[in-house]
């Protein structure tokens, strides 16, 4: 292991306990000291660091829970089940690899878009639990991934009979029982949930997994996240919208997503949003409330009232007044977490939000608004343990900001609840007023291209400036279905197009947003650099029958390099927490030290764009790629993405690229689904938390997602684009559009695919991976009218001037590359 690699193997590993969120506890735990563990569960051995598809790291090693036990001296007493485990585990594999392969060979190159992020059931088995020692620890496994959504069923969203089995024979046989969840998502654990005193969400927080786990359990550490979602039984979720509808889904929930929902529909989750226990026990004082223009202040104080250091998140939430809209009984306005607080220790936070924040989008008069009425405020723990602190009093409705609707408009009204009473302030409590005339917001600047990197496109032949619109790409084209397109970093996603004569660089873009997804090992074909050996991506093309695999191969472009020459060098990145990981700290230094350490490895191995952070709303929790994900709640999302967004470009050169814009929130038919969302919802829940990251981070880059918005592709959409990044945002940078293989089909879909002319006549400026295909398809719609999406010599040429603005930007300031690491064998 190289220096790099243990110092930030280290920050991880400490930074890892505030994304543990624990659930239940009787005090049994930590631990006093090492013991022997009686170790089962299928996260036990086969511990999940993160998800998979593009947003898995090719890490060296990570220890499982198995290995960080032993490791932290406490001997494993069940290896004779571990093993039994290992192999019903290999057994089902076995069985889901030849399935998987017999539909492929029946449904040729269209059961392709079903491989990625599928997962082998979890087996059924009947095992003695006869490990030795007072304590058990059950760590419960789930692993999803990119391009597959989960199901409703044992073994994912639920729980199997083997597993409630044995969950409830742990807890009645040992002295000291933990159930730990290593899952990306929610769980139902209604079966167990009452009779479990033990729970800890352990997530899947990376490369320190192991270690983590084992510190936490043994007291070294103590655990201090919340839930970024509300985690309930599975049936409580069914609620008025559709979810992985092959061809349209329909949001008709509006803005009751999450908490949000299980308020208004007056369900019981299980444990809700923004929950989280601690080794010790805290106490909340409420104090002022104070307002300056527009800026809510509430202080409050936190003391430690257990036995063992700890730190407590405090929560703000606000319930605004209806009017012409409907709103939620709750909102997330503000969260501070304080420093670790000593036994018997106090901290006095000061809770803030801008008012004008949080208002609502009213479609019909096109602008942002503050009703007239009274605005609650709530100070607590959670979304359902937050007493009422303090209110505020507005006489008359203001428009905060026109604002027209963009995105389009389904053909449904949303969903909303019955209305609910309207509370009585207690005695004593005054409201506050507010002045309407400072919650009127000034309008954006908007932003156009930098006149220079204008004047370098315009002096650009029309075949250079369809070349620079879309990513580079090789003759053959790019093969990036099943590798990837990068050319000088082995493993990176794609590239942008250099023209060194025109002082135009190109970017170079690796995946993300666990980390850099890189090959670990790679050598060199001519000048190109080539993986060797299997990455994460390995378990996709296992499924597709052997035979296949070359006419799969030819058919997106793939070709085998030139002959390897010289060393294998080696490229290890490290494993953040996944994206839910990170929120679930509720503390910006957490993801701002993690984006500390990508920007470090992007300097190190020559990376301009990390494509995350990925910031799609957890609107369900069959989703296959919440885990990337935050949170269901739009300024907990906004927020974490803006600290790690700053983390990375506090490096020079490096850029993060918020994804997925917008509304991609399932896996199903991914690449031509249509996502049907109201005005209101979009702003508010959807595009809000892209919002918040633009205002306070200024991201390098913007990632277009697969999904139509209402009947079109929202990388082809120019009021996404231009009238709201642009125009309402001011926003500066790169837009890009996600990985769109040409040649891909639509035949059988509703839908067509997206395409280049589409993509640069909206004002997204650069296609990716980018193909032969892609701009020859831009030339014709420069040059034939007639075409779906024509184009003008202008629409290029704006597209490129920012492609150009960003190129320069990062390229000249980046860090030169390190030297290569010959791998040793």
């Amino acid at each position: 292991m190289q220096a790099y690699e243990r110092q930030h193997y280290d920050t991880v590993r400490a930074l890892t306990p505030d994304c543990l969120v624990l659930l239940k506890s009787d005090g049994s735990f930590p631990l006093a000291a090492p013991e022997p563990i009686a170790l089962y569960g299928s996260g036990a051995r086969c511990t999940v660091k993160g998800g998979s598809g593009s947003g898995d790291v090719n890490v060296r090693h990570y220890p499982t829970i198995e290995e960080g036990l032993e490791a932290a001296g406490c001997p494993v007493t069940t290896k004779t089940w571990l093993d039994g485990y290992d192999a019903a585990k290999a057994e089902a594999r076995r069985a889901f690899v030849a399935a998987m392969q017999q539909k492929v060979a029946a449904e040729g190159l269209g059961a392709l878009s079903g491989l990625m992020g599928a997962e082998p059931p979890e087996p059924t088995y009947d095992l003695p639990l006869s490990g030795a020692g007072e304590t058990a620890v059950y760590v419960l496994a789930r692993r999803s991934g990119e391009g597959t959504d989960r199901t409703d069923a044992p073994g994912d969203l639920r729980l199997t009979e083997t597993e409630v089995r044995d969950i409830l024979a742990l807890q009645q046989t040992y002295k000291r029982f933990l159930l730990v969840l290593n899952t990306g998502g929610v769980v139902d654990l209604s079966p167990v949930v009452d009779k479990v005193a033990n729970i800890l969400l352990l997530s899947q927080p990376g490369i320190a997994v192991g270690d983590a786990f084992a510190d936490v359990l043994l007291g070294k550490a103590a655990p201090s996240g919340k839930l970024t979602a509300t985690w309930a039984a599975a049936n409580d979720y069914a609620g008025p919208g559709d979810f992985a509808c092959p061809d349209d889904t329909l949001y008709r929930e509006g803005i009751y997503v999450g908490y949000r929902y299980f308020d208004a529909a007056g369900k019981t989750p299980l444990f809700p949003f923004g929950y989280g226990l601690s080794y010790t026990t805290f106490a909340l004082r409420a104090g002022a409330v104070t307002v300056h223009g527009g800026r809510v202040c509430v202080q409050a104080t936190v003391t430690n009232t257990g036995a063992r250091p700890g730190r407590q998140v405090t929560q703000l939430y606000l319930r605004k007044p209806a009017g012409a809209l409907d709103e939620p009984a709750r909102e997330l306005a503000a969260y501070q977490k304080t420093r670790t607080l000593a036994p018997g220790e106090s901290e006095t936070l000061t809770l803030a939000f801008d008012l004008p924040e949080l208002a609502a989008y009213d479609a019909a008069a096109g602008a942002w608004v503050l009703e007239a009425g009274t605005y609650w405020l709530y100070l607590g723990t959670d979304s359902r343990d937050a007493a009422l602190c303090g209110a505020l009093a507005l006489g008359e409705r203001v428009t905060v900001q026109q604002a027209a609707p963009v995105g389009g408009t389904p053909d449904f009204a949303d969903w909303s609840p019955a209305p609910t009473p309207a509370e009585q302030l207690p005695a004593g409590m005054v409201p506050v007023p507010l002045d309407p005339a400072a919650l009127v917001a000034a309008p954006a600047v908007p932003a156009e291209p930098a006149p220079e990197a204008l004047a370098a496109v315009q002096a650009m032949t029309d075949e250079e400036l369809a070349a620079l619109c879309v990513g580079r790409f090789g003759s053959a084209g790019s093969g990036n279905i099943v590798g990837s397109a990068g050319v000088n970093v082995a493993g990176a996603a794609g590239e942008s197009r250099a023209f060194p004569e025109k002082d135009i660089p190109g970017l170079v873009m690796a995946d993300g947003p666990a980390g850099l997804r890189l090959a670990a090992r790679y050598a060199v074909a001519g000048s190109q650099a080539v993986p060797v050996g299997g990455d994460s991506m390995a378990a996709m093309i296992e499924l597709i029958p052997e035979a296949m695999r070359g006419a799969i191969a030819a058919a997106v472009g793939a070709s085998a390099p030139s002959a390897l020459t010289g060393p294998v060098y080696e490229q290890p990145c490290t494993a953040i927490p996944i994206g839910t990981a990170l929120a679930q700290s509720w503390g910006p230094a957490v993801a701002e030290a993690c984006g500390d350490l990508v920007g470090k490895e992007m300097e190190r191995f020559g990376v301009h764009l990390w494509l995350a952070p990925a910031m799609n709303i957890h609107r369900s929790p069959l989703c296959g790629r919440n885990f990337e994900y935050y949170s269901e709640d739009p300024l907990l999302t906004g927020r974490t993405a803006a600290a790690l967004t700053r983390g990375v470009q506090k490096h020079p050169g490096c850029g993060v690229t918020l994804k997925h814009f917008c509304c991609n929130n399932q896996e199903t038919n991914r690449m031509n689904s249509n996502s049907q969302v109201s005005p209101r919802a979009l702003r508010e829940i959807y595009l809000k938390g892209f919002a918040i990251a633009v205002r306070e981070a200024a991201p390098a880059a913007i990632m277009t997602s697969y999904n139509l918005l209402n009947g079109e592709h929202t990388s082809q959409r120019p009021d996404l684009m231009e009238d709201l990044l642009r125009k309402e945002w001011g926003y500066r940078g790169l837009v890009m559009t996600d990985w769109v293989i040409a040649g891909m089909t639509a035949d059988g879909k509703k839908y067509p695919m997206a395409c280049a002319s589409g993509t640069i006549r909206a004002g997204n400026d650069l296609m990716m991976p980018g193909s032969p295909a892609d701009q020859n398809d831009l030339l014709t719609a420069l040059r034939d009218p007639a075409v779906r999406y024509p184009l003008t010599r202008a629409n290029l040429e704006r597209c490129g001037a920012r492609i150009v603005e960003t190129a320069r930007r990062l390229a000249a300031a980046h860090a030169p590359k390190a030297a290569p690491v010959v791998a040793e064998d």
